[in-house]
């Protein structure tokens, strides 16, 4: 397992804000029609959730390219705050204990992992759902609420794979 530093956890904070500063519809209009305008984030929330299941013990191809993406977000955020505000590089912002995903688990992510990919490459929301993911990665393992989310997202996964898979055997 990978661990977040303040650098990855402050490139994540940047993606999750630049996405809800853009999504923004005004209060007017989001007091108008809620629902369509919460159903715009879809897209990224789901690719976040991927991206957090991606670093929860996930090994192989899959697990190789989440803990890239978070070792260079990782050290691009320390530069960032070294360079940029004059902070310390490498301190970990990472929980001490994560829910590590079971096998069915596992295949359930695998599963999402083609279906990521297939939606990048074909949906008009390519752009989002890459963003959100690298969101994700950089978030999961962090001590704060969107570490804390990971953990009933990898029970729930578990769970759903657990019983998918029990189902057909």
């Amino acid at each position: 397992m990978n661990y977040v530093t303040f650098g990855g956890v402050t490139v994540g904070l940047c993606l999750l804000i630049h996405h809800l500063v853009t999504w923004w519809p005004g209060r007017k209009a989001l007091m108008k029609d809620p629902a369509k305008h919460a159903a715009t984030l879809a897209p990224f929330l789901l690719s976040w959730a991927y991206g957090a299941l991606t670093t929860l013990g996930v090994g192989g191809l899959v697990g190789l390219v989440s803990g890239t993406v978070l070792g260079l977000s990782n050290w691009l955020g320390d530069v960032a705050l070294v360079w940029g505000v004059g902070g310390t590089a490498g301190e970990l912002a990472a929980r001490h204990t994560f829910v590590p995903l079971s096998g069915p688990g596992l295949a359930v992510v695998l599963i999402l992992t083609v279906a990521l990919l297939a939606a990048v490459k074909k949906s008009r929301y390519g752009s989002e759902l890459k963003r959100g993911a690298w969101c994700g990665i950089c978030l999961a393992t962090s001590a704060g609420v969107a570490g804390f989310a990971a953990v009933p997202l990898a029970v729930g996964v578990n769970w759903l794979g657990t019983n998918v898979y029990t189902a057909f055997a």
